[in-house]
Formats: C-alpha cells, sequence, structure tokens
C-alpha cells in the first residue's frame, strides 16, 4: 500500500473476495473504458457511460483511472463503479467545480447546463492535491436478491481500496442525489462527510430541479474507513 501506516489492505481484499464468493459473485476491474462503453452497450443499455469517463472526451489509462464492474453467477453485470484522478495541486476542488461543474452532469435527465448552478461548501474549498472523482455508481435494482444484504457497503469499500492501492489520493469525491442521501446511500459506502446543496441541474420542461450533496474523504479517512471489519457490513 502507497499511504503511509495503512495496514489493513490485504485483509480487507481477502474478506471481500469471501464476501463476493458467498453472493455468488465475480469482480472485473479495467482501465480500457471503450472495452467499458462496449460492456455497458450489452448490459446497462437505460444508463449509458456519462461524461466524466468518455474515452473520446478525456484521456483515461492505469495510471489515471479504473472501471468495475459484478458479475452475477450468469455472467450478467450488476453493479459499475468507477474513479478517475484529477490533479489539483495548485487549485483546490471549489475552484475547479465553479469552471468545470457542468462536466460532471448525471446521465439520463434533460439538463439545462446553462441554468444550473454548482455551489461551494467548506470541505470543498480545503480539497486539493492528487484527487479522484468517484462515479458510474449503478446497481441492477431488479435484482431483489442483493436488496438490504450490505452488498453495496462491500462493493464500495472494495472500490475505495482499489483507489488507495493504485492512486494513493489525498481526497475522494463524488456526488450523490439528494433522493439518494436520504436513503442513506453514501453511508452506505462508506463516506465520512457531505455537503448538502452543493450542485443543483435545472432540468428542461420541469420546474423541480434534481439537487445533489458532495460527498468525500480525506486521506486519514479513507485509512480510518479501512479499519471497519468488511464482515460487520453484510446482513
Amino acid at each position: 500500500m502507497t499511504i503511509q501506516g495503512f495496514d489493513h489492505g490485504a485483509q480487507i481484499f481477502a474478506t471481500a473476495m469471501q464476501i463476493f464468493d458467498q453472493f455468488d459473485i465475480t469482480i472485473e476491474i479495467g482501465s480500457d473504458f471503450n472495452a467499458y462503453q462496449l460492456l455497458l452497450l450489452e448490459h446497462r443499455s437505460q444508463q449509458p457511460l456519462g461524461p466524466p469517463f468518455d474515452p473520446k472526451i478525456h484521456q483515461l489509462n492505469a495510471e489515471n483511472a479504473f472501471w468495475l464492474v459484478a458479475r452475477g453467477s450468469d455472467g450478467r453485470v450488476i453493479h459499475t463503479q468507477s474513479m478517475r484522478v484529477l490533479d489539483l495541486k495548485s487549485s483546490n476542488l471549489a475552484n475547479h467545480l465553479r469552471e468545470s461543474f457542468r462536466d460532471f452532469p448525471p446521465v439520463g435527465p434533460d439538463i439545462d447546463l446553462a441554468a444550473s448552478r454548482y455551489r461551494a461548501g467548506p470541505g470543498a474549498q480545503k480539497i486539493l492535491g492528487r484527487v479522484c472523482y468517484h462515479g458510474e455508481l449503478w446497481m441492477d435494482d431488479s435484482l431483489g436478491a442483493y436488496r438490504g444484504s450490505g452488498l453495496s457497503a462491500v462493493l464500495g469499500r472494495f472500490a475505495f481500496l482499489t483507489c488507495i492501492k493504485r492512486f494513493s489520493p489525498d481526497y475522494v469525491f463524488g456526488f450523490v442525489a439528494r433522493s439518494m442521501i436520504f436513503k442513506g446511500l453514501a453511508e452506505r459506502l462508506g463516506y465520512m462527510h457531505s455537503e448538502p446543496a452543493s450542485i443543483r441541474w435545472r432540468l428542461n420542461n420541469k420546474d423541480r430541479p434534481l439537487e445533489g450533496f458532495m460527498v468525500w474523504m480525506a486521506r486519514d479517512d479513507l485509512k480510518f474507513m479501512m479499519t471497519i471489519p468488511l464482515i460487520d457490513l453484510v446482513a
């Protein structure tokens, strides 16, 4: 592990593999986002690849990004996540997003980008350095067998472990829709900080905007979160 003092990686990995075996799922990790895009067309056609991870827009490779998919026993993709490094050594996340928040839209809604807005909270003001954006989070909601099982928590921790091993980030952040925040998604994934009303997407032909929270963790948060036994998260 590249994070100094981090010594829980092997144990977390082994426990996660046991839990994935218990649920009869397999994990695939890659950095070829052209291949990932084709995978989504086959298995997640209702939600195409989002702009933050589009290989036609960004230069993505093993040094700065990865995707993670989980497959069920029939080989079908049931879960996705991706992470990507942002180099914010010369500016903080608040300044970066003021200029570029429109590069991180949710996939699906018809968004009026010009009328949308980002508001920086106190956390975003101090986030800088080697920062990872966490997105592409999706779980096949037709699979009732996994609902309430705690599997999403394990998959979230496993993605963070992969991020730590590959990129040694100073911070990780993402955006979560308010409706999912109120259902506890950020906590299940392991995020320890959230900033309400940080992003608001104005939808065309709708009066009510789509509001998102920014969730984030610092390096020390990641280290602490990795000390929590995975087995405690599974029903």
